[in-house]
Order: structure tokens, then sequence, then C-alpha cells
């Protein structure tokens, strides 16, 4: 973990429920070390202690036919030990499925986040309106993210506001999330779906309630309306660059429901794809990473 070069952003919890969740970890892995090292300074002592040496080459230890404390006492210890560590994971998993505490009063802003080959896609439907591969929010409110995928099962994670949940086909998975400060904070897919997984990530950016509310007003006079044929293209497998639209794909399709089309594009793993029901077929050989900048859209080669 400490050699792979990469942040440990799990380490810089930036709200309530990261927080909760980095402590956890923190009693855990102090639980886990206080087995090890009394594990340790047994084993050292007793090779120590009956180790031989030229007083007691010769002993030879009387038949030990077994101790019953003993056997009461290295069942009872690893058993406290488990429900030590069961305790507090089993509070801490309902807690975190919840408004964060002390946020309660607070009216959570809902956002549909649909996962597709590769991308994030975020709908707001109160202000209708949809981004790609980034999400704006308000710091010190509650976000409630649901979750699912409009094609294979993928993993909806930022590791500085939360834990992971799983974003699935024709089913709806909800986190709630908040952070406490302005910032960007990196948020990815950890579940392995094929070419573009890598460069499968997004950003959280977390606003003063002012900044967003301009950010909204800013949306709604200058971006683009979003329409059925520019969304089919935008699940077309590939990566692309931040996004931002005027309406939501909700008014056409939630892929939560059940009868939901699935866009899956196995023929992706085989080096070009083919999208149901559009006729439509092209070679898709590489990936090219994709650009930073807002609008993007990148569906090329590389070397």
């Amino acid at each position: 973990m400490f050699l792979t070069g990469c942040e440990m952003v799990v380490f810089q919890p930036e709200g309530p429920q990261a927080r909760s969740i980095l402590e956890l970890i923190n009693f855990s892995i102090v639980m886990m070390l206080f087995v090890i090292v009394v594990v340790f300074a047994l084993f050292i002592y007793i090779v120590w202690k009956y180790r031989e040496t030229a007083k007691n080459k010769d002993y030879e230890p009387e038949e030990e036919k077994g101790s019953i404390a003993l056997e009461i006492t290295w069942t009872v210890i690893p058993l406290l030990i488990v429900i030590a560590l069961t305790i507090p994971t089993v509070l801490v998993t309902f807690a975190v499925e919840d408004v964060p505490k002390g946020y309660e009063d607070k009216e959570p802003i809902t956002i549909h986040v649909t996962a597709a080959d590769w991308k994030w896609i975020f709908s707001y439907p109160e202000e209708d309106i949809q981004t790609v591969n980034y999400v704006n929010i308000p710091i010190e409110t509650p976000i409630l993210f649901k979750l699912t995928s409009a094609s294979t099962m993928q993993s909806f994670w930022v590791p500085q506001l939360g834990g992971q949940k799983y974003a699935m086909a024709n089913m709806e998975n909800e986190l709630y999330l908040l952070a406490e400060r302005p910032g960007t904070f990196m948020g990815r897919n950890t579940n392995f779906n094929g070419q573009g997984y890598a460069y499968m990530d997004f950003d959280v950016v977390a606003k003063t309630e002012a900044d967003y509310e301009k950010w909204v007003q800013d949306v709604k006079q200058t971006a683009p309306t979003l329409t059925e044929e520019k969304y089919m293209h935008i699940l077309y497998p590939g990566v692309v660059g931040r996004m931002t639209f005027n309406e939501t794909h909700l008014q056409w399709v939630n892929h939560a429901d059940h009868d939901a089309q699935i866009f899956l594009h196995q023929e992706t793993y085989r080096n070009y794809y083919h999208t149901k029901g559009e006729g439509y077929e092209r070679e898709y050989n590489t990936i090219e990473p994709r650009s930073s900048e807002e609008g993007g859209h990148n569906h090329g080669k590389r070397d």
C-alpha cells in the first residue's frame, strides 16, 4: 500500500461519511496490530524460553493430555476480537446509508448518476441540468446520489467523501455524500469494465452555496439543450471530456427502470462495436484519453 506511489486519499476525508469510514479503518488497524504484536511476542518468548541448551539437552517434557482452561482461552479471545470488530463495522455501515449526522434537517439535493462505457453521466432533475464526467455540489448540503448503469455493473467511488457503491442496470442504489469545504475531489469507477476502464474517472466540485447557484444559472443561460440523438451518441463506448447540457435524459429513459434498454457492447472487447437498433458500426481499436476541457469528445485512435 505504501510502495504503490499512489496518493492515499482515503486517509484525507473531506466529509462526515468518509471520516466515519476512516475512523473504522483506523480502529480495525489498531485491533489487528494488537493481535499481531501479541502473537509474535508470545511466539518469540516461547521459542526463546524453551530452546535447546547444553543444560536441558536431554530434557523430555511430560506428556500433555490437554487443558480446558487453555482451550477456553484461545476460543474466547478470538471471539471477543471478532465481536469488537463487528459492532463498530455494523454501526458505521448503517450510519453511512443515511443522511450525514448533523445535517438531518437540511433538504438533500438529488442527483441521478448513470454509468456508461466509459463515462459518468449526472442528471439534476430539479434544476433540469445534465453533466458528463463532473458533478458540481454545494458544500454542507447532503447529496443523494441515485446510481444506475446503462451497461455493465460499475462502481461509484469518491474516496474523500465516502464509500463505494455499485451502479447496475435496471435497478437503483442510493448513496449519501456531503462535502464540508470547497474543493475538487477525484471519483472513479473501481469495477473493471473493459478497454476504457483506466480513464473512467470524474470530478466532484464542491462550491459555496452562492457559487453553486451562480453555476446553475450560467448553465441555464449558456449550455446547449440535450437531445435524444446526442444522448444516444454519448452512450456509445468511448472516452469523452466534460459536457454540460440543459435538460436531462430522464425525460426519455431512466436506466433504473426494469424495462429500460441495456446498452451492452460486447464487441468492444474484440476491437469494434455495433450499436443495436442504430445500424451503426465502426472500428474501435484503441482509446484516446479524454480532454480535460469541458465539451471535449474523443472517439479516435492513438498509436
